[in-house]
């Protein structure tokens, strides 16, 4: 089986023409320009494969300049990424509200593929690439369309809450959106005392026990959340008595009623640089809790997480390839993009009364 740098391009074919085009070399130089980059992961990243990394961060920050791209990462997003060459970071909400605000004429989305169309969405006339359009979402492929519809004949006129984790084809047919930051303010905001919430069943349940509304739901989840237990969350208490356990609320209802705090991946991050507890486990996407380690001293972060395997199908190396050949670029048929777009911008809007 060949590997791939992309969903397209063979592995071997790309990195033969990214070293004919760039300096791929540990040089002093290189050594020099990223040296700051190295001091904020250094715990994370082995010294032995800087030199590997060092070089592309270098050329992938020249060229987006060059190209006149910005560069959106996920919280969720390797270190080297989120630390080395991303120039927004955060949840999809804040990825969201900053995708508002960008100038450049071309963005880079580090995250997966809903993330990359909610940017076109919100830009429709610059050039939006995914490194890999092969990084998708087991949330955003547990619903269609036509399951959308078929729940709104099945309960007429209730208002449909949809996460962000969907295509864009399924918030054309979505009232709002909501992101896990303001499930519970939009959820409250909407008409009605009865809320159709979709497609994660575990953020519904989570929200539904903090609002008076009746929320029907969709037997969607996330791969990586819905794995933990709430027997896991006794092992790691058992394991780290003295330990914080904080959760994303993707995971199960009894995980959340076990853990010490839970909120979005912008509120975790929020909660352990306020909070400081003197160590911490974050219970959600592995390099989460990398990258918040790399901006927090003093708290000592232990393990007790999963891998996305999608966010990682994102690397450096087709990142330098997607502004080398400017692909893979994300479209959205032209008839969808004015309702999926009303139903993100009305999220922002909600949340910014809301703040």
């Amino acid at each position: 089986m060949v590997q791939t740098i992309n969903a397209t391009t063979p592995l071997d074919e790309a990195r033969a023409i990214l070293a004919r085009n760039f300096d791929l070399k540990f040089s002093k130089a290189v050594e020099q320009a990223t040296e700051s980059v190295f001091d904020r992961v250094k715990d994370k990243i082995p010294a032995i494969e800087w030199p590997f990394y060092a070089p592309l961060i270098f050329e992938i920050n020249r060229l987006k300049k060059e190209k006149d791209a910005v560069i959106l990462a996920h919280n969720y997003q390797t270190p080297q990424i989120y630390h080395g060459v991303a120039d927004i970071v955060g949840d999809s909400l804040q990825l969201a509200i900053e995708a508002t605000k960008v100038t450049q004429s071309v963005i880079v989305q580090c995250g997966v593929h809903f993330m990359a169309e909610t940017s076109k969405l919100l830009n429709p006339s610059k050039t939006v690439l995914i490194p890999d359009s092969r990084a998708g979402c087991s949330l955003a492929s547990s619903i269609t369309v036509e399951d959308v519809m078929a729940m709104r004949a099945m309960y007429p006129g209730v208002p449909v809450v949809t996460y962000v984790n969907t295509s864009a084809a399924v918030k054309a047919v979505t009232d709002v959106c909501c992101t896990s930051s303001n499930a519970l303010d939009i959820v409250n905001r909407v008409e009605g005392d009865t809320v159709i919430m979709i497609p994660d069943q575990y953020l519904a349940q989570n929200t539904a026990k903090k609002t008076h509304k009746k929320i029907i739901t969709w037997a969607g989840a996330c791969e990586v959340h819905e794995t933990f237990t709430a027997d896991d969350i006794a092992e790691l208490r058992h394991a780290y008595p003295t330990a914080k356990i904080i959760a994303h609320p993707e995971c199960p209802p009894e995980v959340i009623d076990a853990v010490d705090f839970a909120g979005s991946t912008a509120a975790m991050i929020d909660w352990v640089k306020t909070e400081r507890p003197a160590r911490v486990v974050m219970v959600t996407e592995c390099s989460m809790s990398d990258n918040v380690a790399s901006e927090t001293t003093g708290v000592d972060f232990l393990r007790g997480c999963n891998i996305c395997p999608h966010m990682k199908r994102i690397n450096l190396e087709n990142v330098l390839w997607s502004l080398h050949t400017m692909t893979e670029e994300v479209t959205v048929p032209l008839d969808i993009i004015p309702p999926a777009r009303l139903a993100v911008e009305r999220m922002i809007e909600m949340s910014r009364k809301g703040d």
